[in-house]
């Protein structure tokens, strides 16, 4: 069964059209709340959810595992793991962001069958910017064929992103105290929709995630490998949203995935 990657663009911008670009530097107090410790949702999260999921079933009737759901049923996950085509729905990836008036967030979903990425999407609502990617036919963003060129080989003038909080203890220090062996090290964007944009465009040669949560790291990690870039878990093994092990580390090509890796991860 083929998608219609166009079809699902447009239910992404309709969504995010109606229910969170109105509210983008208009939220009340009482539209914004803490869903867990250090988490916090938003009436748009929960509504572009909404209205993402039922449009989605609509095209492809299979489950939906969203975001915002998830954090409503824990178990809804599993369905990676027993069900044959499952969509996942980041409805605001970046929320906080989204609160405070920035504009790094994104609108993202993925196709997966059988267990793995087979289409995926990441909107960029505020520059109405769309990056597509569908597994053997390549990545796109706005009409626009994407591919990742090699990144430097010395270590010395590479450009990474360490998302280092939720490392345990000792990890966190070992990644934290081996950073200064590159050009540069950020905490990224909190926004993983718009750390792969910037992976695949260029202008970050690695991105280190702990958590590995699949609404987060399926849309992007098909986008970067579809672009020449790899996306694998720090055992070698390639990443797939039903395993939820932590620890994923992307890359602009091999090369680079293994020199980050002995740096950082040794």
């Amino acid at each position: 069964m083929t998608i219609d990657i166009d079809t699902v663009t447009k239910i992404l911008r309709e969504a995010a059209q109606e229910s969170i670009l109105p509210r983008f530097r208009s939220l009340r107090g009482d539209e914004v709340a803490e869903k867990a410790p250090g988490e916090i949702v938003t009436v748009a999260d929960r509504e572009a959810e909404a209205t993402i999921a039922r449009r989605l079933r609509e095209l492809v009737d299979a489950p939906v595992v969203g975001e915002e759901a998830a954090s409503a049923d824990p178990a809804l996950p599993d369905a990676l793991r027993t069900e044959p085509t499952v969509w996942l729905v980041d409805p605001l990836d970046g929320t906080r962001n989204f609160v405070h008036g920035h504009e790094e967030f994104a609108v993202m979903a993925a196709l997966v069958r059988g267990g793995r990425t087979v289409a995926s999407w990441i909107l960029r609502p505020t520059l109405d910017r769309v990056y597509t990617a569908e597994q053997g036919s390549g990545a796109w963003c706005d009409g626009r064929r994407l591919h990742r060129s090699p990144a430097p080989a010395d270590p010395a003038r590479l450009r990474g992103v360490a998302l280092s909080r939720f490392l345990p203890p000792a990890q966190r220090a070992h990644v934290e105290a081996a950073t200064d062996r590159f050009a540069e090290v950020g905490a990224g964007s909190s926004c993983a929709g718009v750390d792969y944009a910037r992976l695949v465009e260029g202008a970050l040669d690695f991105v280190l995630f702990h958590r590995t949560l699949p609404w987060d790291h399926a849309p992007g990690g098909l986008l970067l490998t579809e672009a020449g870039g790899v996306a694998l878990r720090p055992e070698g093994d390639p990443y797939r949203p039903g395993d939820d092990r932590p620890g994923l580390l992307d890359a602009a090509d091999p090369r680079t995935w293994r020199t980050v890796r002995s740096l950082l991860l040794s």
